[in-house]
């Protein structure tokens, strides 16, 4: 923000944020640990000894891991060493990918493990790979990428980053103690209009941001389907069982990091979180599958959809929602607005004081469709511009293969990643925080610092150079 000061703002804003912590009572498990794990260190600007061959492993090979894998394999500088699943047909299946992206000359010792549940700490333990990719169920993040880092590897995780605050803690502490990057793959974060839209802010054109709305709004229903393995399989309990924000950070990730949450600017301060009653999963179980079927049998708790706000430190609001149960369009809203203007997603628009040049003639009218055409050119990320024709075949229109290569990019450059590990868990944190706000009737819970204060001092995202 330029004319707006962080400490004036929090100051001013001092009062009424004690009155919210006051009110939720400040419970143990959100207050800030005080002392770090010995020997240990901050990781907020870290950038690990170069990497100029990368020995890659993956854990979990069913719905995300083949595209990353694939990807990898024609990378530069990478060597998958290991696969791991609990399905031999989907490690072997992978084998052969690999095999035959890398042109038969790379990844020809690749190991494979699958069957037991633990045998991905046997995989660890036998090939000690430099770097693990963990795309399983939610419930295995943090156990799989704690061991990972206490075994000598970097870790990259599918979001969340865990499923409670105190995974998160644990995993921090342990990223810190054993100097091992743990980063959650926030793709979104890489989509071409996130990327413009956090240039955009960047340099300024929508002036001082006070406001922002994120979303995950996507009907998935017919993952019911997957009721034998596949991501169905779990997940519906975890919609029978939790009532929140399950999934935040696709739409949130962007958001936080076009106000530089957590850089430098500003953090999380506290949310407060209400959902519908749950209606839709029932009704679907009850429409497609008999009475005695195992999701009849389930008490689904979780609401269709929920909205949080998320007030930071500096004042700033923020709504979060989610819904994946709901027959509407998919959007992740993705607005960010300021005081010279609003930038929205979905479809994608832009407003600015004194219209869009040559487009629209004030703020009262979107520029969008073909009209933005001229926006993009002057504005695309620097990022886009040099990655996307390397990256435009990958998962989701390409963000997909732009993350990986930023990762493979920074590892073998030893330069700090462009998501950290508290940035990962500040965002994860709305499921857990949005559950117990929505339990008790939507009374403010105060979000952790996993820095422990370090965020005021973190340098700004500097990918924008």
């Amino acid at each position: 923000m330029k004319n707006l000061n962080r400490r004036n703002f929090l100051k001013k804003t001092s009062l009424s944020t004690a009155g919210v912590i006051a009110a939720s009572k400040l419970s143990a498990w959100a207050e800030i640990p005080t002392e770090r794990p010995s020997n240990s260190q901050y990781m907020g600007d870290y950038g690990a000894p170069k990497l100029e061959n990368i020995r890659i492993a993956a854990i979990g090979v069913g719905a995300r891991g083949p595209s990353h894998l694939r990807f990898l394999s024609k990378l530069e500088g990478c060597e998958i060493v290991a696969i791991s699943d609990l399905y031999e047909d989907l490690v072997k299946k992978e084998y052969d990918q690999c095999v035959k992206v890398g042109e038969g000359q790379r990844h020809q010792n690749i190991k494979l493990y699958h069957g037991a549940e633990d045998n991905w700490k046997l995989m660890l333990q036998e090939v000690r790979p430099d770097v693990v990719f963990i795309c399983t169920n939610w419930k295995n993040h943090a156990p799989m990428a704690i061991e990972s880092m206490k075994m000598g590897a970097h870790v990259f995780v599918e979001v969340p980053m865990a499923v409670t605050l105190q995974e998160m803690w644990d995993i921090v502490d342990t990223s810190e103690a054993t100097r091992k990057h743990c980063m959650m793959m926030e793709n979104v974060n890489y989509s071409r209009d996130e990327l413009m839209f956090l240039n955009m802010c960047r340099l300024g054109v929508i002036g001082d941001i006070l406001h922002a709305e994120a979303a995950y709004i996507h009907e998935l229903r017919w993952q019911m389907e997957e009721q034998e393995r596949g991501t169905g399989s779990w997940r519906t309990y975890h919609y029978a069982r939790r009532n929140g924000n399950l999934y935040p950070t696709h739409g949130l990730g962007p958001v936080a990091q076009y106000m530089n949450i957590g850089r430098g600017d500003d953090n999380f301060s506290s949310l407060v979180s209400f959902s519908t009653p749950a209606l839709g999963r029932k009704a679907y179980a009850e429409k497609n599958y008999g009475d005695e079927h195992q999701w009849n049998q389930l008490d689904y708790k979780g609401g269709d959809l929920n909205t949080s706000i998320i007030k930071t430190a500096m004042g700033r609001t923020i709504m979060v929602q989610w819904d994946e149960t709901s027959p509407r369009p998919y959007s992740r809203h993705n607005l960010i607005q300021g005081t010279q203007g609003t930038l929205a997603g979905f479809p994608t628009r832009i407003a600015l004081e004194g219209g869009v040049e040559d487009v629209t003639e004030n703020h009262h009218r979107w520029a969008q469709g073909e009209q933005l055409e001229a926006v993009r050119e002057q504005y695309d990320h620097p990022l886009y511009k040099r990655l996307s024709d390397k990256t435009k075949e990958s998962g989701h229109g390409g963000m997909d293969g732009l993350m990986v290569y930023r990762i493979v990019e920074c590892l073998r450059n030893g330069w700090p990643l462009d998501q950290n590990v508290y940035e990962g868990c500040l965002w994860s944190a709305v499921s857990p925080l949005s559950e117990r706000s929505v339990a008790s009737g939507g009374m403010p819970q105060p979000f952790p610092d996993f820095t422990r204060g370090n965020w005021k001092t973190t340098k700004p995202l500097d990918i924008i150079q």
